[in-house]
């Protein structure tokens, strides 16, 4: 605990429980003095921590600051944030942050999982709130609160050892080539180019529907995402028919959007459209972001390997990837084929060969009928 000088300006600086305090007192030594030997006392008698938990910060209020200091400026996907609050701020509203206790946020932890959910289009069907849903609102607390703890406005996190729900396997849902072939037949002229080049690329929803014209370079066949979810620049690579399919859309004069409406604005929802085609091709439990499992399917079941399908998935960790490994039942022996070729063949019984087989992944989907 010192008192320190900055221009005509004291404060005292010490630390509580790890933490640096600082606190500017003004142009009186003596004053300083004063309040660093009273701080002093309040940690030896345990009254600090009862000063900091007398500060008064709603949780609701809060949380408005947390969405504007924090969500909004570096999340981009920030609403997130905000639908999650939805739901937990009705639960904590009115309680201080530091009233807030782990048993408070258990208790919220379990009554949320005993939610039910009315199923969209099924009216009368409810399932009860998922794991990874319930798991997503602990996590925005816990962000919260640490932030809480960042800030100065709590001294420890309630949330720290608050354990996550055991999630499922995550869900795989694709579609078999003959799949494919119906629903590109039964697809609206205004959705069946988007919904070829979520298949034929792995192009995320607002990847696609964000698309411009200038990110299309159709001389090289690539498209460059420069805004994607994980933050990162991305190269898509085009085959023949994706090139096709978006030549043949029409440019609207005034609007930089491949898919716009007939104002210029891109769209923004295309789900009932989408519906729609599912429901003429007899496609049952299947949603728009599956065309994106659809193409990481069909190209480890044509045999390409598993860091390939990555990069062209756009994963920055392989794990999320390793989902699809074991649809490719031979991509694990052809790993080590190709490390016997690589290695020589002088300590094998028989010479093999040092010609390895060549995928071209634009033939991947060749006899997919162009419909």
């Amino acid at each position: 605990m010192i008192i320190r000088k900055r221009g005509s300006t004291y404060f005292v600086d010490y630390y509580y429980h790890g933490r640096r305090c600082r606190e500017t007192v003004g142009n009186n030594r003596k004053l300083a003095e004063i309040v660093l030997k009273k701080r002093q006392i309040e940690i030896v008698e345990g009254r600090f921590l009862d000063k900091k938990k007398n500060e008064r910060i709603k949780f609701e209020d809060f949380a408005e600051e947390f969405l504007s200091l924090h969500s909004k400026p570096n999340k981009k996907s920030w609403q997130s944030d905000v639908y999650n609050l939805r739901n937990i701020t009705p639960f904590f509203k009115g309680r201080n942050l530091y009233e807030i206790t782990t048993h408070d946020i258990e208790k919220y932890k379990a009554e949320r999982s005993k939610k039910e959910i009315i199923l969209a289009g099924r009216p009368g069907c409810v399932k009860l709130i998922s794991p990874a849903t319930v798991n997503r609102d602990l996590a925005t607390i816990k962000t919260m609160l640490n932030k809480a703890v960042e800030w100065g406005k709590l001294e420890n996190s309630p949330a720290k050892n608050v354990k996550f729900l055991r999630e499922p396997n995550g869900r795989l849902r694709y579609l078999e080539k003959e799949e494919i072939k119906r629903l590109l037949s039964n697809c609206s002229a205004r959705i069946k180019p988007i919904v070829i080049l979520a298949v034929f690329t792995g192009m995320r929803r607002g990847e696609i529907l964000g698309l411009k014209w200038h990110d299309i370079d159709f001389q090289r066949g690539i498209i460059y995402l420069l805004d994607t979810k994980n933050g990162t620049k991305r190269e898509v690579f085009m085959n023949d028919f994706v090139k096709k399919s978006l030549i043949k859309v029409f440019k609207h004069p005034e609007s930089p959007y491949v898919f716009c409406n007939k104002d210029g604005k891109p769209y923004h929802d295309i789900r009932k459209s989408f519906f729609t085609a599912l429901k003429k091709s007899g496609i049952l439990n299947f949603r728009l972001h599956d065309l994106r499992h659809t193409f990481g399917s069909q190209l480890a079941m044509s045999g390409i390997d598993i860091n390939t399908i990555r990069e062209l998935l756009g994963h920055k960790d392989i794990r999320m990837t390793l989902r699809y490994s074991h649809l490719s039942q031979d991509y694990k022996k052809r790993a080590v084929d190709i490390l016997g070729v690589n290695m020589g063949t002088n300590w094998a019984q028989e010479p093999v060969s040092d010609k390895t087989e060549k995928i071209d992944i634009s033939q991947v989907f060749e006899d997919i009928a162009v419909v």
